[in-house]
């Protein structure tokens, strides 16, 4: 026969019984699949892996405890042999040709009356990759394919059932590498993006022409507050159809207002999608060489906002409980106001010889650290000349990563 190429075709399983012949690690591998389409799996095998046992006990599959036998085929839809014994393989195959059963063979492909493509998954597209008998290649296709899909560096916007609406994607703290997945894909297929200045400015220069970008800090706002202008903003253009994405630096509800804009967006009827996104709160520290826990030093971590000071009426911050505790402090957006909270967090019982770490412009290029203690930090951040964004580790931790100083430096 001539060397034709396999016609390549979905085949939707829900409910449909499908015959597993085998229980080793290749059916083990082969199944998950299987089980997501919904296919009604029986496995026929003496034996199988622990893994397909479990499966079998927790009720996704019905495992049949022995070999095979002829007949087993029967109202099948679709077959998967992988037996360790030839010739029961070629014995099943046949049974399947007689009753017109598509049947795959991990032993012989070239017997087989189908193939099983590489596979992938990506926001509902599936990737299915089939070149012949080479199956290291297939796989490695497909996972360019998909890779390219979820990081949105192959750009495959939908046309049909394309919702308009807002996402508030959290971008990370600053390195375009560690926004998310699903966050990088939406990007890729919005119409607008209104961005924050602590997002990810790199992901912004790779958006197609079309794309409207908008720096939600140049908003015109006039006599309302520049909150409810970027709302309205979000608002005019998901009403005019179009996908917007607003883009946040680290994850938008963790001091990124996220929650009054989605009230905003909800109250106006609009949907809206909520990426998380990593916090700069424990990305930057870790940049930075410093865990904010550590076995044996500390069991909690605490971020505060610290963009008012500890005296002021409208401080939400219980600054003498936070000084009572033992654990680490992380401090955001706390830079011009670190004097007064290293002279409150002392006051209340920190020790001025805590250690503190002041990480700038975390996970970047521009990235450097400093370190201090209470007593020194504020005059160490005038003297280096630190500005936001920054992040300020207090605590024990700081002395203990492999990228922090020598304790006996710090102490002379």
């Amino acid at each position: 026969m001539p060397d034709h190429p396999a016609y390549p075709v979905g085949l939707r399983l829900a409910g449909r019984r499908v015959l597993v012949l085998g229980g080793g690690t290749v059916v083990q591998r082969r199944l998950p699949a299987l089980l997501t389409a919904g296919a009604d799996v029986h496995v026929v095998a003496p034996s199988v892996t622990p893994s397909v046992q479990a499966m079998a006990e927790a009720g996704e599959l019905t495992w049949v405890p022995r070999g095979y036998r002829p007949g087993d085929l029967e109202d099948a839809w679709y077959a998967l042999i992988a037996t360790d014994d030839p010739a029961v393989n070629a014995a099943a195959s046949t049974e399947a040709e007689r009753h017109r059963v598509w049947c795959v063979r991990s032993d012989d492909a070239e017997a087989a009356t189908a193939w099983t493509p590489a596979t992938g998954r990506s926001d509902g597209v599936t990737v299915a990759v089939l070149t012949g008998t080479d199956p290291r290649r297939s796989a490695a296709v497909r996972d360019a394919v998909v890779e390219g899909l979820r990081d949105g560096t192959l750009t495959a916007p939908r046309h049909r059932h394309r919702t308009p609406g807002v996402a508030l994607v959290g971008g990370g703290p600053g390195d375009p590498d560690l926004i998310t997945v699903r966050g990088r894909r939406l990007l890729a297929e919005a119409d607008v993006v209104i961005a924050d200045r602590l997002g990810p400015r790199e992901l912004l220069a790779e958006l197609p022409a079309h794309v409207e970008v908008i720096d939600a800090a140049k908003i015109p706002y006039g006599r309302a507050m520049q909150q409810e202008a970027i709302n309205e903003a979000l608002i005019e253009h998901a009403k005019a159809g179009r996908s917007v994405v607003r883009l946040k630096g680290g994850d938008p509800y963790v001091f990124g207002r996220g929650m009054e804009e989605v009230d905003a967006l909800t109250a106006a009827g609009i949907p809206v999608t909520v990426v998380p996104g990593i916090t700069s709160a424990v990305s930057v520290p870790a940049a930075a060489g410093i865990p904010v826990t550590h076995r044996g030093v500390t069991h909690e971590f605490t971020v505060v906002s610290g963009h008012v000071a500890p005296d002021d009426p409208r401080s939400l911050v219980d600054w003498p409980a936070l000084a009572a505790l033992r654990g680490t402090l992380v401090l955001l957006m706390a830079v011009e106001r670190m004097a007064a909270i290293a002279e409150t967090l002392v006051r209340h019982g920190r020790p001025p010889t805590t250690p503190v770490a002041v990480v700038q412009e975390g996970t970047t290029a521009a990235q450097r650290r400093l370190d201090a203690t209470l007593a020194t930090v504020a005059e160490v951040i005038d003297r280096e000349g630190v500005r936001p964004p920054a992040v300020i580790v207090v605590g024990q931790v700081v002395r203990i990563g492999p990228l922090s100083p020598p304790p006996q430096a710090d102490a002379a």
